[in-house]
């Protein structure tokens, strides 16, 4: 490979994988399907390589798709740090973010390190609790912005992604087997709690609470115990978590949506660039679990 590679083209390659299709992928950058079919052409012109098989309706990577895909998504990120950097390189000021402690464990680090990075002089103050209680900081001010999970009477924030739901428990266990199905679950008004609740109830597997905890952490550790199933999105699951399904006797679970919302009196500068970043970079990961 002689050429450089031109980012142009690889986001419009990473449009198609983070979409399913070339329409939508089109949609995506601003461009009609036939440049889309040309500018991948053109892309596996430049690689040598062909990045997706031979059918074009259900468009599935190659070996080295999946390859390129990984130096692609690097690429653009940088891209995009750079560019944001030098584009607005007088922000500075301080930004109060709310978000659960699940979402500023598992999806915000790598996130907020490439923002402050982008922009050393935005001070980013993280504020870690319920979904319930940061919606209240928002109505009093407390908060700039804050990443959610939608609930029933939020007002609609800014959907930035569906995250998978799943039944967790730990590796050497058999605790869903047990009659009633011991749970651990936050309080009552949780998403999540509902969820597992209202899965469980629609096909009448009894269930009892074993551990009401505030914190992920706590779920964790009550799953990792061995004492309790939970529910978790999918994003949180790690190696020492075993995951459940309908091979073992639990029904499905749908998916929840993670918003951002503003405060409604307006925000900073600095706080609008980094609401526009992480709705960015959170809405470009496909979902977790899925291609």
């Amino acid at each position: 490979m002689n050429q450089d590679l031109d980012i142009s083209l690889l986001r419009t390659f990473v449009a198609i994988v983070d979409t399913g299709g070339l329409t939508s992928a089109g949609k995506k950058v601003g461009r009609t399907q036939p440049a889309i079919t040309h500018q991948i052409k053109r892309l596996e012109g430049v690689v040598g390589r062909t990045l997706f098989g031979e059918n074009r309706r259900q468009l599935v990577l190659t070996p080295d798709g999946e390859v390129l895909l990984e130096f692609a998504r690097t690429m653009l990120r940088l891209s995009d740090e750079a560019r944001g950097r030098f584009s607005t390189p007088g922000i500075a000021g301080h930004v109060t973010l709310g978000t659960p402690d699940l979402y500023a464990a598992y999806l915000l680090p790598e996130v907020l390190d490439n923002f402050s990075r982008s922009h050393p002089n935005v001070e980013i103050h993280l504020r870690c609790t319920r979904s319930v209680y940061l919606s209240a900081a928002l109505e009093r001010e407390e908060i700039d912005i804050a990443l959610m999970t939608n609930q029933p009477g939020f007002r609609r924030g800014e959907l930035i992604r569906h995250e998978p739901v799943v039944w967790a428990a730990s590796l050497n266990g058999t605790q869903e087997l047990r009659r009633p199905l011991p749970l651990a679950l936050l309080p009552q008004g949780s998403v999540y709690r509902h969820l597992a609740t209202d899965a469980l109830n629609a096909v009448e597997i009894p269930w009892t609470l074993r551990s009401i905890c505030d914190s992920f952490a706590g779920l964790q550790a009550a799953v990792l115990s061995g004492i309790a199933v939970s529910v978790f999105p999918r994003c949180t699951i790690t190696p020492n978590i075993r995951v459940l399904n309908k091979s073992d006797g639990l029904p499905e679970l749908p998916s929840i949506e993670m918003v951002l919302h503003r405060k409604e009196q307006g925000i900073s500068e600095a706080a609008e660039q980094l609401a526009r970043y992480i709705a960015r970079e959170l809405g470009n990961l496909p979902a977790s679990g899925e291609a």
